[in-house]
């Protein structure tokens, strides 16, 4: 079992949250809204107090200072508090390598430092980018987990080519935002769980192989002892192909700003 040693990286300037900026709110933990499951494997777990995270970024050319650099436990990376120097205050996901006291400045004019927000077109082929939005005005989707960045390729025709984490090669409109650097907590895929009670802090249930069912809950279940599958292709429990089969619809718009698909699975 292994962890990260968290003081090397976060501040306790304040014992708790901004309270402003989070609430309490029961979790889904996999069920629909007819408290059916949808996704496997989800409940229990240690409660927790939702951050509302900024990626809207709507306060544009008004610099903030980081106050703080603190945990959250929805998601891998790290936040840190940002107050603007009109006295707002937002959560933001931080980069690694920013620590407080530092400025960070969401514009067109911003200088090339970790932390930062620019358009796409800004940015100089080469550059190491995160939190990348897929319209002008829209909200940053792409490249938020720990340790995660893209690259700037080129520039060609109002698009920049983007290579994602995945290995995707991807044009983006130029007018896209995205802020520079690398998502911080970068060292959160050497962790190992080591123990079923940690992964049930975390909420995450147990997963029964489907040779130990019956033959009523999955293709692979029944037989006396331990049987081969007995199907010539793998399936899932629903009887859907797992194994090198594409789950992308074929037909989606998106597609055509795809130049290469991913090669990580």
């Amino acid at each position: 079992m292994t962890g990260i040693n968290y003081r090397e990286f976060l501040t306790r300037v304040r014992p708790s949250p901004e309270k402003s900026l989070v609430f309490g709110r029961k979790r889904d933990v996999g069920r629909n809204s007819f408290g059916r499951i949808t996704t496997r494997h989800k409940g229990g777990g240690a409660k927790r107090l939702l951050r509302i995270v900024d990626f809207k970024f709507d306060k544009k050319n008004t610099p903030a200072r980081v106050e703080s650099v603190e945990y959250d436990p929805n998601r891998t990376g790290f936040i840190g508090l940002i107050i603007y120097k009109d006295g707002a205050k937002r959560y933001t996901l931080l980069p690694k390598g920013v620590c407080p006291g530092r400025e960070i400045l969401i514009s067109r004019e911003a200088p090339i430092l970790p932390g930062n927000r620019l358009p796409l077109s800004e940015l100089p082929p080469g550059t190491l980018i995160y939190n990348i939005s897929l319209a002008s005005e829209g909200k940053a989707v792409l490249v938020r987990s720990a340790g995660s960045f893209a690259e700037i390729v080129a520039h060609d025709g109002g698009y920049a080519t983007v290579k994602l984490p995945s290995g995707e090669m991807r044009k983006i409109k130029n007018d896209s935002w995205a802020s520079i650097g690398q998502v911080s907590n970068e060292e959160h895929n050497l962790v190992v769980i080591g123990k079923a009670g940690r992964s049930r802090h975390m909420g995450i249930r147990p997963t029964v192989r489907g040779s130990a069912m019956n033959p009523v809950d999955h293709p692979y279940g029944g037989g006396e002892g331990r049987t081969l599958r007995g199907t010539r292709r793998p399936k899932n429990k629903w009887g859907r192909g797992t194994r090198g089969v594409k789950t992308r619809d074929r037909h989606k718009s998106s597609s055509k700003f795809i130049i290469s698909r991913r090669t990580k699975n």
